[in-house]
């Protein structure tokens, strides 16, 4: 069983967010479909029978959507990450959950109910963490540029071709 679940607050859009995010990511279902009863109406004002609350898994993951209402929305201090081992997975991520590009840098991106992903190359996080301070600086200021993170050219940085390149200019 899984301990901790995040739950994410939509104004009426919990069904269809979780049916969206189902769809982009592998191994991933929604689990249950809860409702609104006349029960509480004068404190939640839903009709009955609309969605309360949406159970879904992504990779296994398991997510609760509640439709709570309009009084809270979705800010950067909340993200989740996803780490990829390849440029094709990057890219399919980046290219089903990207909705608005000026919120793109660094891997990371807002889809279109305003939740922040994080799309990550698993190798970034071993290119970062090098002893050699150069290499990891390197690919820093390769991260630093780029929106959607390139596998390649982070490789390239690591490797230190980006800056033979520019010396042999």
């Amino acid at each position: 069983m899984q301990r901790i679940t995040p739950c994410l607050w939509f104004d009426t859009q919990a069904e269809e967010a979780a049916s969206y995010y189902v769809s982009i990511f592998r191994n991933s279902r929604i689990t249950n479909v809860s409702r609104y009863s006349e029960a509480g109406r004068e404190v939640h004002g839903k009709p009955a029978g609309s969605v309360l609350t949406v159970d879904f898994e992504l990779d296994g993951q398991k997510f609760t959507a509640l439709n709570g209402g309009p009084e809270f929305k979705f800010s950067e201090a909340i993200s989740f990450q996803v780490y990829c081992r390849t440029q094709e997975e990057v890219d399919h991520y980046w290219e089903r959950l990207s909705a608005d590009p000026a919120a793109e840098q660094c891997g990371w991106l807002k889809d279109k109910f305003g939740l922040s992903w994080q799309i990550i190359p698993a190798v970034l996080s071993e290119m970062l963490q090098d002893e050699d301070v150069e290499r990891a600086g390197r690919v820093m200021q390769a991260m630093l540029r780029m929106k959607k993170l390139d596998i390649g050219e982070l490789q390239r940085a690591y490797d230190g071709q980006e800056e033979q390149a520019r010396l042999s200019r």
